[in-house]
């Protein structure tokens, strides 16, 4: 295996049309098919998590397309305050559950979880510990369909049934 790359994705369009793009560590897969394993979760683009198999470039509006989802889900929490005091309580709670922080910054972190922990003990936790953070929010970053954000990608579904 390939060392990691840095590769930049399209996490969508600002209101003039140009593209926001977020660096992305990745593995070479095969590069041939140029086809590569996204080492983190992402902290924008949305519709991948840490180790799913994606083809870049391609020449769609995206200019990457997912092969593989790995089964994990991307978590991201906001604040408007510094998150450290909130990694400090958040990131143990996570880790408890098999998750991980691969991102941190002055307001946001990004964890990587399986989705066999359950939604429901993901939710749980990360609820009991946001509720001493009133100006923090959290979304899933690739559990619902990216372009009305409520419509859940099932894509877990299969997964599900192999546990």
């Amino acid at each position: 295996m390939s060392d990691a790359v840095q590769i930049p994705l399209i996490a969508g369009y600002n209101p003039q049309g140009d593209a926001i793009v977020e660096q992305v560590s990745a593995v070479v897969i095969d590069a041939r098919r140029k086809q590569f394993r996204v080492e983190k979760s992402p902290a924008f683009i949305r519709g991948l998590a840490a180790h799913d198999r994606i083809r870049y470039p391609t020449d769609d509006k995206a200019g990457w397309e997912l092969i593989e989802h790995s089964g994990n889900l991307c978590i991201r929490v906001f604040s408007k305050h510094n998150t450290d005091e909130l990694d400090q309580m958040l990131t143990p709670e996570i880790e408890m559950i098999d998750g991980s922080l691969d991102l941190k910054s002055p307001r946001m972190l990004i964890f990587t979880i399986h989705v066999s922990i359950g939604f429901q003990k993901i939710e749980d936790t990360i609820n009991k510990v946001l509720s001493n953070f009133p100006d923090t929010v959290w979304y899933y970053g690739n559990v619902y369909d990216p372009e009305d954000g409520v419509t859940p990608l099932n894509w877990w579904l299969e997964i599900a049934e192999s546990i």
